[in-house]
């Protein structure tokens, strides 16, 4: 992903690029970037979120045991135990980590249909730059994962710079213009019809 974006920015931009990927540098690069760091920063390590707590009875008495849930999103390729570890470190050793589910998904991504997807993408904007990106969330790509079907995030949409899309996401108010969803179903449209005529 980054390979692909460095191939269009300037040399001061891929300096960046060229630190993010350095392990050494990660960290400090990605404060530097503000905002932007931390839109990327899920794609350089393991994240969790706390979604459920629960102890305690009478609200004058301290409990003897508090359990947490945790929403965790793990690196591809890396493994739940990998991230227990890593909580383990954070928790202390009183505290007792399990994992409750987990969904891996396909171990190497096949990106043979990203090309065709590329194409119908230039078509759609001549200016538009394709790239593969690796998505900081879960995607119910996961579940055909587990059959070996290769799924494809393919979901054209174009935006208004002006739009801050990656804080509207599951925010107070989603929300895309009604160009962009015309834009897309065009795009999606092209799609089906290069795609069933190659089969």
């Amino acid at each position: 992903m980054f390979q692909a974006i460095g191939r269009h920015v300037s040399l001061p931009a891929r300096a960046g690029i060229a630190a993010l990927l350095n392990p050494r540098f990660t960290a400090s690069t990605l404060k530097l970037m503000g905002g932007k760091g931390r839109t990327f920063s899920p794609l350089f390590r393991n994240t969790v979120n706390p979604t459920s707590v629960r102890g305690g009875g009478p609200i004058n008495v301290a409990p003897d045991k508090v359990s947490v849930d945790l929403d965790g999103r793990i690196l591809p390729n890396l493994s739940p135990e990998l991230l227990m570890s890593e909580l383990r470190g954070i928790a202390g050793p009183a505290s007792e980590i399990e994992v409750l589910s987990h969904d891996s998904g396909l171990q190497r991504p096949d990106l043979g249909l990203f090309e065709t997807l590329s194409d119908v993408l230039k078509e759609s904007d001549a200016d538009g730059i394709p790239v593969p990106m690796l998505m900081p969330a879960a995607t119910d790509g996961r579940l055909f994962a587990r059959l070996g079907i290769q799924t494809y995030g393919f979901l054209p949409m174009l935006l208004p710079e002006t739009l801050d899309f990656a804080a509207t996401i599951h925010g107070p108010d989603e929300r895309v213009p009604v160009d962009a969803i015309n834009f897309g179903a065009g795009a999606i449209y092209r799609l089906l019809q290069r795609y069933g005529r190659t089969l």
